[in-house]
């Protein structure tokens, strides 16, 4: 098979928008991932999937902490500017929680240190276990087939 047809089939599987944020020598990096799971209840435990080209990789190879950001729906913009779809001139203001960076009102944000990376294809996982936490009311940011989408009520 092709790789547009696996992306296309992977697409299929609707997911939730995060932002992963580090801090290394006082300079905040961020970058959109959607590839985000909770791994583990005790211990606490999630994972990420950073692309071995991404910058993110070395920071937290470096660091050793990250926090994860979940999106809420009207932080499209927020997802844009931090994939690299979208440049803003103004940088951006990050705000602090358990000192790290994280974004402003996301649905929930989780802080972490790194427990083990493993080599899986041309991805690193990470798993981090989870020290702090927060969580806010709202709508999830949906990514869907190449496009962001709305959470519907069905009821």
């Amino acid at each position: 098979m092709d790789d547009r047809f696996f992306r296309d089939a992977m697409g299929k599987f609707a997911t939730g928008i995060t932002v992963i944020t580090a801090e290394v020598k006082g300079t905040t990096h961020g970058m959109t991932a959607n590839a985000f799971v909770s791994v583990s209840l005790n211990p606490k435990l999630i994972l990420v999937s950073i692309d071995k080209r991404a910058k993110m990789l070395g920071y937290l190879q470096e660091t050793n902490r990250f926090a994860v950001s979940f999106l809420a729906s009207e932080q499209k913009k927020e997802s844009m500017r931090f994939a690299g779809q979208k440049r803003d001139e103004e940088p951006y203001i990050f705000e602090r929680f358990s000192e790290l960076p994280v974004i402003k009102d996301a649905l929930a944000t989780v802080v972490c240190t790194v427990i083990n990376e493993v080599e899986a294809g041309d991805h690193v996982l990470f798993i981090g276990e989870v020290q702090d936490l927060q969580v806010k009311d709202g709508e999830p940011l949906i990514y869907f087939k190449g496009n962001y989408r709305e959470l519907k009520d069905l009821n």
